[in-house]
């Protein structure tokens, strides 16, 4: 049997400009679906997990256009309540070269945002589940989805299911003092705490007392001590222009750092890159590999999502493997 993963967040609608545009410049929008836990959902439904994605999300067309969404990915929509009065939305500008993106939210009074905790059964919908992921950004968008994510955390702790967090900060949404206080009370509850290598330092005002790779193991370390968490993983993105990254990652297991290769990208869209690491570290640790292993599935799953439009990172496992075992010609495959 598929191993049970459940992911709490927001599904919102992208409204993105074609091409390059300048948000000034558009005329239309190409609308897709998309959002933290739910690109993480769609990825491990595609490496063959059983995963399921809850969420409030309207009753109306748009609604179900991305429940839709979500299942035509083979994501389990059966926790989903319907209710609220709208869908969140998001406004995407894509940069190129020294131009940087852009993004725009418009997702105040959400159906997500003003849920209540009667609208979830924790304990029914964590039952079965070997794992639990959430982001930052859910509990940001409102004092009672705080209380959601919080209530969800909790259950999946009793139910025994490992549970992760993507720090995921987003300065428009909440200040650093209330994500402090917010995410601290949270990550007692985490087991694998994923973040950039900013995060530690902006949200937790832990910072390395060393430089380098030391520097980064002194600040996992921080980390587990003060959250008692099992794993940390940081993600690694050298910026040379909003076309062109580089892009690794790192792994401490409270013995060991573990590093990833590193992978030159032209980036496509590099909206839910960060989702599709976190996905790629769910499966690979839920699936029994060694660290190592783990964090090179990762890494190369989140490189291929840059190279893909919209969201969600549609990739086979086979896709995934081929990159980490060195295939990165980008040859013709007939």
């Amino acid at each position: 049997m598929a191993k049970k993963v459940v992911c709490f967040g927001e599904i919102m609608l992208r409204l993105s400009t074609p091409g390059h545009l300048r948000f000034v410049q558009a005329r239309s929008f190409d609308a897709t679906y998309g959002g933290s836990e739910a690109n993480v959902a769609v990825s491990l439904a595609g490496f063959g997990l059983d995963a399921y994605f809850v969420s409030k999300i309207p009753d109306n067309p748009l609604g179900q256009a991305a429940v839709n969404h979500l299942r035509g990915h083979g994501v389990r929509t059966d926790f989903i309540v319907r209710g609220g009065d709208r869908l969140g939305l998001y406004f995407l500008e894509t940069g190129a070269a020294q131009r940087p993106s852009r993004v725009i939210y418009d997702r105040a009074g959400s159906a997500i945002a003003e849920a209540s905790p009667e609208d979830f059964d924790w304990a029914r919908i964590m039952e079965g589940s070997d794992w639990f992921h959430f982001s930052g950004i859910t509990p940001a968008i409102s004092r009672s989805a705080v209380a959601l994510t919080l209530g969800a955390a909790k259950a999946a702790r009793a139910a025994g299911c490992t549970v992760s967090c993507d720090i995921n900060y987003r300065e428009k949404l909440w200040s650093t003092t209330t994500a402090n206080e917010v995410l601290s009370e949270l990550m007692q509850y985490v087991d694998v705490y994923i973040g950039n290598e900013e995060h530690a330092a902006t949200i937790f005002g832990i910072r390395p007392r060393d430089t380098g790779e030391a520097g980064y193991r002194d600040v996992a370390r921080q980390l587990m001590d003060r959250f008692g968490l099992r794993y940390v993983a940081v993600t690694r993105r050298e910026s040379r222009s909003a076309s062109d990254n580089a892009w690794s990652g790192m792994l401490y297991d409270g013995r060991d750092l573990y590093v990833s290769r590193k992978y030159d990208i032209h980036i496509v869209d590099r909206v839910g890159g960060g989702d599709a690491f976190a996905a790629g570290l769910i499966y690979s640790l839920l699936s029994g590999k060694d660290a190592q292993t783990a964090l090179e599935f990762a890494v190369a799953a989140s490189c291929l999502k840059h190279t893909i439009p919209g969201d969600c990172n549609i990739v086979s496992l086979d896709e995934v493997e081929s990159l980490v075992e060195g295939d990165v010609s980008g040859r013709v495959v007939r």
